[in-house]
């Protein structure tokens, strides 16, 4: 079976899908998965699908959504309802659970990945880092659970930690292959996410400090004054100190720009 929440919902196995195509069971489906070996208690799901004005048959609403997932699952799986229950979509205390095996959910190994690139970045290992972050990012096939809408607050908190996650790992990856030289490879990809994030200090930092290191210094200083341009109109903020600090290195064209990632801020990814 493989499992994926990093884009649309999928859950099949060969070219049987257990995606229900009704939309509340996909609902309680997708929270059951970005929880996948937790308990997901009954409160919760409810508020998933009806928010805090759950019918008089909530209740036995979402047991007939819980049956529903377990006979799809049974036919996917091509395994008795009982097992199913038993082993898969789990019935606990409070709530249920799904259980699936080692490398079948997409976010459990993105979540390995990022790891294991922060933990290469600890040890001093770029390009290990810089592979691992690649890898974790290709997982993504847009949004988070792009077709399973509207979201509800359960399903919402989620998935803003997941794609808050998503940024942050594009971040630590483009630091990484500034670190190892890649300038002009992530040219593109900064002119890009500039404009997606127009207030975002570091990857505008980012940009600038590439810019600066491909012998475009003009343009480093062009990104600055839009961003605070920017900044100060619609938010009546002025840039960071530490992008200011990188705004008068690029001025001066410090040596030191050549040799240091340069970006505003650095922190550990969370997801």
């Amino acid at each position: 079976m493989r499992v994926s929440v990093l884009g649309p919902l999928t859950l099949g196995l060969g070219t049987r899908s257990g995606v229900p195509s009704a939309m509340k069971p996909r609902k309680v489906l997708s929270l059951l998965l970005l929880h996948a070996g937790r308990m997901v208690p009954v409160q919760s799901l409810m508020a998933e699908l009806w928010g805090d004005h759950p019918p008089r048959t909530g209740l036995t609403t979402l047991q007939t959504y819980i049956l529903h997932l377990r006979k799809l699952l049974a036919e996917v799986l091509g395994m008795p309802s009982a097992v199913v229950t038993r082993d898969v979509l789990q019935t606990r205390p409070g709530g249920y659970a799904m259980v699936v095996g080692p490398g079948q959910l997409d976010v459990h190994e993105y979540r390995a990945l990022v790891a294991e690139g922060e933990g290469a970045l600890e040890a001093g290992d770029e390009r290990t880092a810089d592979l691992s972050f690649r890898r974790a990012l290709a997982l993504w096939q847009g949004p988070a659970l792009v077709d399973v809408t509207p979201h509800g607050r359960p399903l919402q908190a989620e998935v803003a930690r997941l794609e808050q996650s998503r940024l942050t790992v594009t971040e630590r990856g483009i630091e990484t292959r500034l670190r190892l030289g890649g300038h002009l490879e992530v040219l593109s990809d900064l002119a890009s996410l500039v404009v997606e994030h127009r207030f975002h200090e570091g990857m505008h930092g980012q940009y600038m400090l590439a810019l600066h290191r491909s012998g475009q210094r003009t343009r480093a200083l062009t990104v600055y004054q839009r961003l605070r341009m920017a900044m100060t109109e619609e938010l009546g903020l002025e840039p960071s100190a530490k992008l200011q600090r990188l705004q008068q290195a690029v001025l001066v064209s410090d040596p030191r720009l050549d040799h240091e990632a340069g970006a505003p801020g650095r922190g550990p990814v969370v997801a």
